[in-house]
């Protein structure tokens, strides 16, 4: 067994002992002090071993990300992969989801009391419920909104409103767009992956951001649709900043934008941001003037939210009360500050545990000590030490982002489906490894135990 193997191992090892240890105090918490509020700690679901139509179908896809993945993602030619690469991930999260069935996996999800389609009715004025949305975020006000709606800016509701109001109505139109545009944050990660740290670790990094673990939660939960509303900001961006396009720099700053009128805690996105004007060599500096259009096409959301009477800021302070006033004021933040690490672990798997410390091993590397590149025929990369590194520090500021919104204290459990957005820049790491088809492998195996064995909510 080689030295670099049995640091894989140890930093997988840690990561299931993590796990386990947090199912295990957790059990103990909520057994004994009922204040977890989540049945199977530290993931909100229910223990409910069951098979689905869904089944067959979650089987055949692993097996053939597995078998050939990483040999498709090698050879077939980059516009070719994207779209491969999206509806695999579209095939593995929909097989996932339907493995609890069309209705109780899809359809009726994001129907439930606190989800956004109870509160559609109430958006027949949409300017007029802007200017009264902060009205009903703390519990007590008037007919207060639930939880969902309150805890996220209205531009979440809003998606779900001009579905409606275009035709798409109910559970199984809102549930399908979820798992359709979320499947699309794959492609931004590849896209931005390869702008940054060359072809050969995009290509690496492939099956690993299509059979994530992650998928489980990204099946019409709305936070993988944010997930891939940032993921393609950052995707953006580096196209921006690599190419000198004003148009891109706008298209990200527009994006970046959404992103923060979706889900207030992804403004810490502004961490990739900034990590990718950095990896992103001469752009920024050489043409400092794509950063106006970055900014106006930032300015352009929050301007029109403004307008139309919301006050972010504002809503913000009042989220904060909210969240005291419920659940999140009595889950204790000395138990979720540790095992909110150990939800991360379930959605992103043993790889990225591994692919993690090979990550934070190549930044302190001494420089022309990596080995030795992937060679592809007509690709033109970085050396292997400099991509490494910059993949490095494209995940680790992602991780850096997620550890702040950790220590916050704002995402006291649910961090399984809250932080997705995260999480998709997390398994890029997975490229350093060797062998993929066992780490794939047992990617594929969690995620299917997961959605075999527990019923996730939110």
């Amino acid at each position: 067994m080689t030295r670099s193997l049995r640091r894989d191992l140890v930093a997988v090892g840690a990561a299931a002992l993590l796990v386990t240890v947090a199912v295990l105090v957790g059990r103990h918490i909520q057994d004994t002090r009922h204040t977890l509020f989540v049945h199977w700690p530290p993931v909100l679901a229910e223990w409910d071993p069951h098979v689905g139509p869904g089944t067959p179908a979650a089987l055949a896809v692993a097996a053939a990300t597995v078998a050939y993945g990483p040999a498709v993602a090698a050879r077939l030619p980059w516009r070719a992969l994207l779209p491969a690469a999206w509806a695999a991930a579209l095939a593995w999260i929909l097989s996932l989801a339907l493995i609890d069935g069309w209705h109780r996996g899809i359809a009726g999800r994001l129907t439930t009391r606190n989800e956004y389609l109870r509160v559609i009715d109430r958006f027949h004025d949409i300017p007029a419920t802007l200017r009264d949305f902060t009205h009903h975020i703390v519990s007590g006000t008037p007919a207060p909104w639930p939880a969902h709606i309150a805890g996220h800016p209205p531009a979440a509701t809003l998606t779900f409103v001009l579905l409606d109001r275009i035709g798409l109505r109910g559970g199984g139109w809102a549930g399908m767009w979820c798992i359709t545009v979320g499947a699309t944050g794959c492609v931004a990660v590849l896209i931005a992956v390869r702008a940054l740290a060359g072809e050969s670790l995009a290509r690496r990094a492939a099956p690993f951001v299509v059979l994530a673990p992650a998928a489980v939660w990204q099946g019409t939960s709305a936070d993988g649709y944010f997930a891939a509303v940032a993921a393609w900001s950052v995707a953006l961006l580096a196209l921006a900043v690599t190419r000198g396009s004003w148009c891109w720099a706008a298209a990200s700053g527009l994006l970046f934008g959404l992103t923060c009128y979706l889900s207030y805690g992804l403004t810490l996105f502004a961490l990739i941001g900034a990590a990718v004007l950095v990896l992103g060599g001469q752009g920024p500096r050489a043409r400092p003037t794509l950063l106006l259009p970055l900014f106006a096409g930032l300015a352009v959301l929050p301007a029109l939210f403004t307008l139309a009477g919301f006050d972010w800021w504002h809503a913000y302070r009042l989220l904060v009360v909210r969240y005291d006033q419920g659940v999140g004021g009595i889950r204790p933040y000395g138990y979720w500050v540790w095992a909110n690490l150990a939800c991360t672990v379930l959605i992103t798997g043993p790889a990225t545990a591994a692919g993690l410390g090979r990550t934070a091993a190549e930044l302190v590397r001494p420089r022309g000590t990596a080995g030795n590149p992937i060679r592809l025929r007509g690709v033109s990369d970085p050396g292997p030490a400099a991509a490494s590194a910059r993949l490095a520090v494209l995940v680790l500021t992602a991780l850096l982002a997620l550890l702040i919104a950790d220590l916050s204290g704002m995402s006291k459990a649910e961090t399984e489906r809250i932080w997705l957005p995260f999480a998709l820049w997390l398994l890029p790491a997975c490229a350093l490894l060797p062998r993929p088809r066992a780490w794939l492998a047992a990617q594929a195996v969690l995620a299917l135990l997961l959605n075999h064995l527990l019923f996730t909510g939110w």
